[in-house]
């Protein structure tokens, strides 16, 4: 089992930037990727950006250039480095990872609102 727990939500101003953290406990050795998802009310949940380990990080179109996956091991976190917000970007934003077993884990998610 894999817990998530992330930290950094809030709310900034439109070209503003915020850092988001997802800490990771349990079996993190059987971690083989993780990364962001975001949603908005009444929407699919959308993928952001992924670490694959030992494999090459992925960002979704909408971000690409502005958004910034990062991952320390030591501390067993991964980050997200958001800049020049927009409010489109405006949602709650959830920590993923899955396991050698493909199992999917889901942190509690962190609310990013981006004023104009």
């Amino acid at each position: 089992q894999v817990q998530l727990v992330e930290s950094g939500g809030g709310l900034v101003q439109a070209g503003g930037s915020l850092r988001l953290s997802c800490a990771a406990s349990g079996s993190i050795f059987s971690i083989r990727s993780m990364g962001w998802y975001r949603q908005t009310p009444g929407k699919q949940r959308d993928l952001v950006a992924t670490m694959p380990s030992g494999g090459s990080t992925y960002y979704a179109d909408s971000v690409k250039g502005r958004f910034t996956i990062s991952r320390d091991n030591a501390k067993n976190t991964v980050y997200l480095q958001m800049d020049s917000l927009k409010p489109e970007d405006t949602a709650v934003y959830y920590c993923h990872a899955f396991d050698d077993r493909y199992m999917n884990y889901w942190g509690k998610g962190t609310l990013v609102t981006v004023s104009s």
